[in-house]
């Protein structure tokens, strides 16, 4: 069964970072890296790796944030 969680784990991790190398709209990639965070995040707790999955779970919404001011519109004036 933990082999069957490690394979449905890495399968979103791929998906996730495929879909983010070829999707451009950067409000999209965001949906993509989420996916490719939670494979990951499974994987890290499938093989015991709580503490790394704990710090992962919580920087991935700061990183969100970070990315959502990127990609905010620019006044007209300033660009």
């Amino acid at each position: 069964m933990t082999e069957l969680f490690a394979v449905l784990a890495v399968l979103l991790a791929l998906i996730g970072g495929i879909a983010t190398v070829v999707i451009k709209n950067p409000f999209d990639k965001l949906i993509t890296l989420g996916i490719l965070v939670s494979g990951a995040v499974i994987f890290m707790v499938s093989r015991g790796y709580l503490d790394v999955a704990i710090v992962v779970s919580l920087m991935m919404p700061i990183g969100t944030l970070f990315i959502l001011l990127l990609c905010r519109k620019k006044p007209e004036g300033l660009q």
